[in-house]
């Protein structure tokens, strides 16, 4: 990796229709109706509690902020935008993982009212694609068993199941692997967990 400040992915989705920036303070409302829904935080490894007001939400942008300026590109925190109107709709994120910080994971998380749109298909081609500007081999995906929705997203971005663990942060997880080669959409019979389903509607 570069010892760079990270900055966001250039440009917009392929389909123009999502920009990832960097969190500003003023977000504070929209990162709440992201952050502040326990039907995102839950799935989030570890779980989160969720954000209960703007002072508090204010704090942790900060916080994430004043991180990203310590991480070494390609890894940060992203505002998920959406082009057309301007609208944050999510949060994205590149993030070592404990505890030796030696990969990289890929996730998102998109106010439930933005979910079945294929956003996150999207957000997480543009975050694969910028990791692997920069001299990245592979990124991670790490998993809840039973969050099929995002199972289903990560298969469909060419990532390949690679086992189960609890190595990443004492939980038990699914973990994804995505190398350059495989950052193709048209795979999605790529390896799957042993009885996991595709659900569409599940979360």
């Amino acid at each position: 990796m570069t010892t760079t400040a990270p900055r966001a992915p250039a440009g917009t989705s392929q389909s123009g229709r999502l920009t990832l920036r960097s969190w500003r303070v003023d977000d504070a409302q929209a990162a709440a109706d992201i952050y502040g829904n326990p039907d995102v935080t839950g799935w989030l490894s570890p779980a989160m509690d969720p954000v209960r007001d703007l002072a508090t939400m204010r704090v942790l942008l900060q916080q994430w902020i004043a991180e990203d300026a310590r991480l070494a590109a390609p890894a940060g925190r992203w505002a998920i935008e959406r082009s057309a109107d301007r609208h944050v709709i999510g949060g994205a994120m590149l993030l070592p993982l404990p505890p030796g910080d030696e990969d990289l994971e890929v996730g998102w998380q998109l106010t439930p009212a933005a979910c079945g749109h294929g956003y996150a298909d999207e957000a997480m081609f543009m975050l694969a694609s910028w990791a692997f500007q920069h001299d990245v081999d592979e990124v991670f995906a790490v998993v809840r068993p039973e969050n099929t929705r995002t199972t289903a997203t990560v298969r469909k971005n060419g990532m390949h199941w690679v086992g189960e663990t609890s190595k990443y942060l004492g939980l038990d997880l699914q973990v994804f692997r995505l190398r350059q080669a495989d950052l193709d959409r048209s795979a999605p019979t790529a390896h799957r967990p042993p009885e996991q389903s595709d659900q569409a509607g599940a979360r």
